[in-house]
This record gives structure tokens, sequence and C-alpha cells, in this order.
């Protein structure tokens, strides 16, 4: 019987206790395994423990840096969160790469975030129209007791509009709203002055007989599709600068456009082409303690604003200057939720030298242009196995058991040859 009613109520030990009971019977590990990855340090994992509900136990993931990174002439060293080899080696190289070639140019396009209150109503739109006018500044001033604080540091509520989605869906109305949160991500204070704005729709509703009873309030939430929080950042370099793998600078700059041309013209390449630049955004997110599933939810919906999914890149070439940009929404911030509470999310801010919610943004959008730009590379002339094998070969050989010295061994044996799993294997088995 796998059902438990109570278990939230369940002390940790005891939760840990039931799982170990219900699902690993015949394992007399499973109690410590669970045990084995909480901190030594009672007070640090308390804290964990405290992030999210029904905790038994810690995942860790490797916590890494990629140095050389050259962004409007200032040299950062990023940290990167993630499970997958090869993504922090192609960031590094690629930053590298553009290190001696003057860098990585970015700039904050735009940072306004936005939510809706969603409505209905099936009464006459002029009625809502002229009810709306009438109470707009009321839910500006009711809201003041969030936004007061907000506004003293310069940010706060941009615009607040109706919007018309009948068109799209019978009596859909919207409470449309902009925001500034400055360097905070802000998704609470969003999501609180937007449930403001329906409780005074409400409230003033019942003064108004052509309003009240003719609507409903479906919901109120932020939007994760940011398309007023954009930033940009391009690199270029002399088409005679690039011969890379037997290429001349010319045949790689026109092949690596192509490249690119093809992930806007095959949806199938560009969700992949766009997953490989996400691989360096979402790393450097997840280590600041940003919330990398909003901005892929936003990321992707940006790729696709034409009514066709395509690349978040361009390159071109332009009287023999190889271009290459990208542009993203990315609703980031660096102050409240984990920056103030996770350690290693203060320490990735640190070596970050305590960057601005837009410098962030500009940090992460580099990242992407710089992973996408190593994988499209590679693709383009050694292909994508050589070098990602190269950097799994250790996983490889922890999930064979490999010692030490077998480890040294076979490393240095693959260090001129291409890595494949049968392969390891035998010379594995031989090391024995």
């Amino acid at each position: 019987m796998k059902n438990i009613s109570g278990f939230s109520k369940l002390t940790k030990q005891q939760k840990i206790q039931w799982l170990c009971d219900t699902y690993f019977p015949d394992d007399k590990d499973a109690f410590s395994n669970f045990k084995k990855y909480h901190n030594a340090d009672e007070t640090l994992q308390k804290l964990h423990d405290e992030f999210i509900e029904n905790t038994v136990t810690n995942f860790y993931l490797p916590f890494a840096v990629a140095p050389n990174f050259v962004i409007n002439g200032k040299t950062y060293t990023v940290p990167m969160a993630i499970e997958e080899s090869s993504i922090v080696a192609a960031a590094s190289r690629a930053a590298k790469y553009w290190e001696t070639r003057g860098g990585f140019k970015a700039e904050v396009i735009s940072t306004e975030k936005n939510g809706q209150v969603h409505l209905m109503f099936y009464g006459k739109k002029a009625d809502l129209e002229c009810f709306f006018e009438k109470i707009h500044s009321k839910m500006l001033t009711d809201a003041k007791h969030i936004t007061s604080n907000m506004e003293k540091r310069g940010g706060g509520i941009s615009t607040l509009r109706l919007v018309d989605k009948t068109s799209e869906l019978a009596n859909y109305y919207q409470l449309f709203a902009s925001f500034e949160t400055l360097d905070a991500m802000g998704a609470n204070f969003i999501n609180s002055c937007l449930e403001q704005f329906a409780e005074t729709f409400r409230q003033e509703a019942l003064k108004h007989p052509e309003i009240d009873g003719k609507y409903e309030i479906v919901m109120s939430i932020l939007s994760n599709y940011v398309p007023e929080c954009l930033v940009k950042v391009s690199t270029s370099s002399p088409v005679e600068d690039l011969a890379v793998a037997g290429l001349s600078g010319k045949e790689f700059a026109e092949k690596f456009v192509r490249a690119i041309a093809i992930a806007n013209s095959e949806v199938r390449r560009a969700t992949t082409h766009n997953k490989g630049i996400m691989n360096g955004m979402d790393a450097v997110i997840l280590a600041t303690g940003n919330d990398f599933r909003a901005v892929e939810a936003g990321v992707h919906a940006y790729a696709a604003r034409s009514g066709k999914y395509q690349s978040l890149t361009k390159a071109h070439i332009k009287d023999d200057i190889f271009h290459f940009e990208i542009e993203v929404p990315l609703a980031l911030g660096t102050v409240g939720g984990l920056t103030n509470l996770h350690p290693l999310v203060k320490t990735a801010l640190q070596i970050l030298e305590k960057p601005s919610a837009s410098e962030l943004m500009q940090i992460v959008a580099t990242v992407g242009l710089a992973q996408n730009f190593a994988a499209v590379s590679s693709l383009i002339t050694l292909g994508i196995q050589k070098g990602h094998m190269k950097m799994h070969l250790m996983n490889i050989l922890n999930q064979l058991g490999a010692s030490d010295r077998q480890k040294e061994q076979i490393t240095e044996y693959f260090k001129d040859k291409t890595v494949t799993h049968s392969e390891v294997v035998r010379i594995f088995e031989q090391t024995k």
C-alpha cells in the first residue's frame, strides 16, 4: 500500500523511513543514502529543508566557473550550476576565443515586466471602458501600501490599462499592468499588486449596476513572457581572423551563417539550437538563485513571436566582418528570494562582483551567445560528439566503477582518440 495520509506532518526522519520501507524494503543502505547528502552544519541543513516542502535530502549539482568573459570591456568569471558535461568547457572555450577579439558588447534595451487580471465581462464594452476610467486612479491608490517601498527606490507600476481580448475569446478582457522592479525579480510584488487591482475592481463594481453581476475575475497573475524586458549581446570579427579546424575564415563564417539560417527555417533544428543556448543561460540563472523555468518559458515564447519558432541568435557577414548576436527577454533579480538565503547564491553573486539585475541580464545573455557559438562551431567543423564525449568520459568511467589508476590510464589513452562508450568499456576491461 503506497498511499499515505498526513505525510507532511511527519518528521523528516519518519518521511525517510516511510520511503525506505515502501520503496526500498530490501536495501539496507537506503536510509543512509538519504542521510549522506545532508549537510553536516545543522543550521545550514535546516535552511535548505525550509526552501521547499516535504524535504528528505539534498540534491546536489556541480557548481563551476567559466573565466575570461569580457563584456563591455570588463572581465567576468561566471558561476554555472549544471549537471551536463562539456557545457562549462564550451562556454569557457568561447569566452577565451572572443577575449582576444574584443569580447562581447551587451546592452539592456528595456526592463519592464508585466502581469494581468484576467476577467470575463458579459455587458456592454462601453460600460466596462467607462467603469475602468472611473476606477483607474483608485486601483493605483489602493495598491500604494504595496508599491510605496518600490517607488522610493525608483520602481513601481508603469502602466495599467484595459485590454480587449474578445477577438480571441468571447467576453475576455484584461487589466494589463507593466512594472519596474529594479534589482528584484519582483514576482511576489507583481502578483500582490494584481490581486489588489482585482479586489478594488470587485469593491467598486458593487456601486455600479451596469458592471455588478456581469463580470467574473478569473485570475490575477504575472506573465513570464516579458518582451519588454530585453537584453541584446553581440560580437564581431574580421572574417580573416576566424580560420579554424582546417577551414579558412571565409569558409568558417559562411558555413556558420548557413547553420543559423537552417535554425531559422527548420523548427526541429531551432529547438535543439535554442536548447544549447539555454544550457549556458540556465546554468548561470540557477547559480544566481533565479527562476530558470520562468526564463525558459519566456525565451521560447519569444523565439516564436513571429508565429514560427526560430533561432534566438543571428549571424551575418558584411564588408568582410562576421557579426553574431542574440536578443532575449530576461526577468532576473539580484535581491530577494534565494539571493538572500542560499549561501552558494551569495557566493555566485560575489564572484560576479555583486551585479545589478541589468548587469546580470547582460552576463546571462552573453553566456547564451558564447554557448551557441561553441556549439555551432563544433557542429560545422569536427562534429558535436568528439568534444562532448571527451568531457563525458569521466562519467562513463564512474559508471563502470573505475579506480583512480584506471581513470588515469584510460584518460591518457583517449587523449588523441575519439571516445565512444563501447571503446571505453573495451579498454576498461583490459585494464582490470
